[in-house]
């Protein structure tokens, strides 16, 4: 049975949404304040968070950093809930590690089904019987711990940031369009846009390369998309 917590100040929301997903199987805690739900999150073995942006205190943003900072929730599954339907908000939200962003007025099918999509791939590429690591350089990629290290040094990436580095470093030199790496990386069944690679990209290089501006590894084809290069 997979834990979800459900983050949401509006309690008429956290308790549909959370009442829906417990009719579906799943194990679910709600929380009704970022700091809250952050307590929460550190003390009990959380599977995903559905988290909203807007909240008194911690923000769904704020909330998602510290998760993503942490070395022990890094790989914890994020999918932003949120009235705010700005497209910069949508691609802070996945450059700070969001997994998938559903906005309201939502239909609680749709994120249940988005649910369950982020769910079924993290399962599917934890158990893939492939080799246990593979290197860029002098980047190593544990695929069985999910963890990532330059030198020695590890680095923390979301469930996608890894998937991304992990198929460029099975498919070097290749140029892979937007749409391309969305269906390989994403796959069919979540509901994103080709800008989300450029997000995922964005942070990924700003973990992973010296200079983000000019990356030695995850390189930039113009008017393509992007490529694993040869470290100059």
């Amino acid at each position: 049975m997979k834990n979800i917590i459900v983050v949401d100040d509006e309690k008429d929301i956290t308790d549909l949404v959370a009442h829906n997903l417990e009719q579906e199987g799943f194990k679910v805690v709600k929380a009704y304040d970022g700091l809250s739900a952050w307590e929460i999150i550190r003390s009990n073995r959380v599977d995903l968070v559905v988290l909203d942006l807007m909240m008194p205190g911690i923000t769904g943003f704020e909330l998602c950093k510290l998760i993503r900072s942490s070395a022990q929730l890094n790989n914890l599954l994020i999918i932003m809930l949120t009235a705010k339907t700005d497209q910069v908000d949508k691609i802070l939200g996945l450059e700070l590690g969001a997994d998938d962003y559903i906005t309201k007025p939502f239909h609680v099918r749709e994120l249940i089904a988005r649910i369950r999509a982020v769910l079924r791939r993290a399962e599917i590429f934890s158990d893939n019987g492939e080799a246990d690591k593979l290197y860029i350089e002098d980047i190593e990629i544990d695929l069985r711990s999910y963890e990532v290290k330059i030198d020695g040094r590890p680095v923390e990436l979301s469930f996608h940031e890894f998937r991304l580095l992990k198929f460029f470093a099975e498919h070097p030199g290749r140029v892979y369009t937007r749409d391309q790496l969305l269906d390989y990386v994403w796959g069919d069944e979540v509901f994103v846009e080709p800008r989300t690679v450029d997000a995922h990209i964005s942070r990924l290089r700003s973990m992973i390369e010296q200079d983000k501006k000019n990356p030695r590894y995850i390189q930039t084809v113009r008017g393509i998309g992007y490529k694993l290069g040869e470290a100059s």
